[in-house]
């Protein structure tokens, strides 16, 4: 079974959805995943407790790694660039090209960015760190204004 947590935080509504065992989504907004169960009560799910207090001291400013165990829905690529992108220090950018670089696909930068656009767990699994070729923002699940402002609280540092 799956339960479901809203937060709210500095970029909006927050949706996390976990397992007992899992985070298993991070997605912004305040649409609840088919097959969960919304949950209030913190006894019942200590896990999105958890990633809860953890997201609320990145926003803050206190916390640069995250430490919730996470299984993300997805193909054996996307995991690999998931991977990959957990690799990026806070506070630093990649290109999609240097991550199709890093997972030895040198050309599938075009690749690397739907497997970006199709992760599961926002600002866990940092895909926001993640720039055009020429150092700009591009595509972002949650929209360019919101990836601009996680990485400006990551210039923070």
């Amino acid at each position: 079974m799956t339960r479901t947590l809203q937060i709210e935080t500095p970029v909006g509504p927050v949706m996390i959805t976990a397992t007992d065992k899992a985070i298993t989504s991070i997605r912004f907004g305040t649409e609840t995943p088919e097959n969960s169960t919304s949950t209030a009560d913190p006894a019942s799910a200590p896990l999105l407790q958890e990633a809860a207090r953890q997201l609320r001291e990145y926003f803050s400013g206190t916390r640069r790694d995250f430490t919730l165990p996470l299984e993300p829905d997805g193909t054996p690529f996307q995991k690999t660039v998931w991977q990959a992108l957990l690799t990026i220090p806070y506070g630093e950018t990649r290109t999609y090209g240097q991550i199709a670089v890093q997972i030895g696909h040198n050309k599938s930068f075009r690749a690397v960015g739907m497997a970006n656009n199709r992760n599961p767990i926002v600002i866990v699994v940092p895909c926001h760190r993640v720039l055009g070729y020429d150092g700009k923002l591009t595509g972002y699940a949650g929209g360019l204004d919101i990836k601009g402002q996680l990485l400006n609280i990551e210039k923070r540092k």
